[in-house]
């Protein structure tokens, strides 16, 4: 199983993310970019002007979150802008396969994202539409919470979905992952990480990218799980 990290500059330097993201761009496989409303959830972070800046910048591809309210109006706004990956959630679209259809037509991986408390359930017929399922492993909106062990099972059984499915469907967790749970939740079938002060709290976040590489591969995973 590939392993890729996707390092979130919410925990970077938001006046330098150009050399915030230089500093992974060695190490990282994406760049995690969380795109709060102040409505869908309390905060408000970056917007699509400045992913559009990003993208242009950025050597690495983007892999936008959106914790936003009315995603159906505003996704496709992001992969125009250049984001090669976008997720939108479960609990605030209206159409998600149409949605999902849209962000791939304009060139971009769909994904669909899980709060904690969200089953994956009623969406396994759809996993075919998706190229990316993301299972919050916190509340979404606050960076630095502590990890879920209770999402642990349902990232088991969303993992078993995909494979049943046979589709090509990535499966991302965000939150709270460090050197001390990312080889819990890779044992449980993520191949999509996401860390946000786990690198870039660290002296050296290029280094600490390659440290949760190395913990997450050395999993060995056993089939079916």
């Amino acid at each position: 199983m590939t392993i890729r990290i996707s390092p979130s500059v919410l925990n970077a330097d938001l006046s330098d993310l150009r050399g915030e993201v230089a500093r992974i761009a060695d190490a990282a496989d994406w760049v995690h970019v969380d795109v709060m409303d102040g409505h869908f959830v309390p905060n408000l972070t970056l917007g699509l002007p400045v992913v559009e800046r990003l993208a242009a910048a950025s050597a690495l591809p983007l892999d936008c979150h959106l914790m936003v309210e009315d995603p159906d109006r505003w996704a496709p706004g992001y992969a125009e802008a250049g984001a090669r990956s976008v997720t939108f959630h479960a609990e605030a679209v209206g159409a998600p396969v149409r949605l999902a259809r849209e962000l791939r037509r304009l060139g971009a991986r769909a994904g669909l994202a899980l709060n904690p408390a969200t089953p994956v359930e009623p969406y396994a017929d759809l996993l075919p539409e998706f190229d990316m399922v993301l299972l919050m492993t916190v509340e979404p909106g606050f960076g630095g919470q502590p990890f879920l062990d209770g999402v642990l099972p349902k990232l088991r059984r969303t993992r078993a979905l995909v494979e049943a499915s046979g589709a090509d469907v990535w499966l991302q967790v965000d939150g709270g992952v460090r050197a001390s749970t990312i080889e819990r939740c890779v044992e449980a079938g993520a191949d999509m990480i996401v860390a946000g002060s786990a690198v870039y709290g660290a002296d050296d976040p290029a280094e600490a990218v390659r440290a949760l590489r190395r913990a997450a591969e050395q999993v060995q995973v056993t089939p079916g799980r």
